[in-house]
């Protein structure tokens, strides 16, 4: 939720329970894994052996990776979407609700317990939540990453300066003290763990996006 104000009390227990338990089983769902076993291939051992969408898409092309990628971003969408149920249902305040349960979604689909805390990198799932709190807000997220892909070919640098440019443009909506937060704590959790793409850019050995990579089940 957006509009100046005083900070909403935090949740009761059972909601914020509800809202973080939720929240992270459903990011922990591996749809890049899920998608790479169905056709005989196990994601973690091609490309970047990451099980996000970007490398789902580099390993078997559009028509895979494009559905992962909305699969991972409807997972931030379903969190926050359980967030306001957990609010409406057991009381409390909304937006923290919603806070917890999309935080909680973006380390599930990152450190999710069924992989042994390997997953990915979480910028799909990021952006669905951000959808469910900040819609407008989550346009122009999106717009600043597709611009900075278009001209570098870099999904790496437009991941990680869309995340940094996050908390500014949520700040310039307006957005509560939680969700302000939110963007604080979920655009550093994506930087950091696009630190070895750092390293890559600053040595220029990072790869461009370009046609998949062909492999054998």
């Amino acid at each position: 939720m957006t509009g100046p104000g005083p900070a909403a009390s935090p949740p009761p227990v059972t909601a914020i329970l509800l809202s973080l338990l939720g929240g992270y089983f459903l990011g922990s769902v591996p749809f890049g894994l899920i998608a790479g076993k169905i056709h005989g291939i196990d994601i973690r051992e091609h490309g970047s052996r990451n099980i996000g969408a970007t490398n789902v898409w580099r390993v078997f092309g559009w028509k895979l990776g494009l559905p992962v990628f909305f699969l991972d971003a409807a997972k931030g969408v379903g969190a926050v979407l359980l967030g306001r149920l957990a609010a409406s249902h057991h009381g409390g305040a909304l937006d923290w609700c919603m806070v917890v349960a999309g935080m909680a979604c973006i380390l599930g689909h990152s450190f999710p317990v069924w992989r042994r805390f390997k997953g990915g990198k979480g910028v799909a799932t990021s952006l669905g939540a951000i959808i469910g709190m900040l819609p407008v807000v989550s346009a122009i997220i999106f717009g600043i990453w597709a611009v900075l892909f278009a001209l570098t070919r870099y999904v790496s640098l437009a991941s990680i300066i869309a995340a940094a440019a996050f908390p500014v443009i949520a700040f310039l909506f307006h957005a509560t003290p939680p969700v302000l937060g939110f963007a604080i704590l979920s655009a550093t959790l994506v930087i950091v763990l696009h630190r070895g793409n750092i390293q890559r850019l600053r040595a220029g050995t990072e790869s461009r996006f370009g046609r998949k990579k062909e492999v054998t089940s």
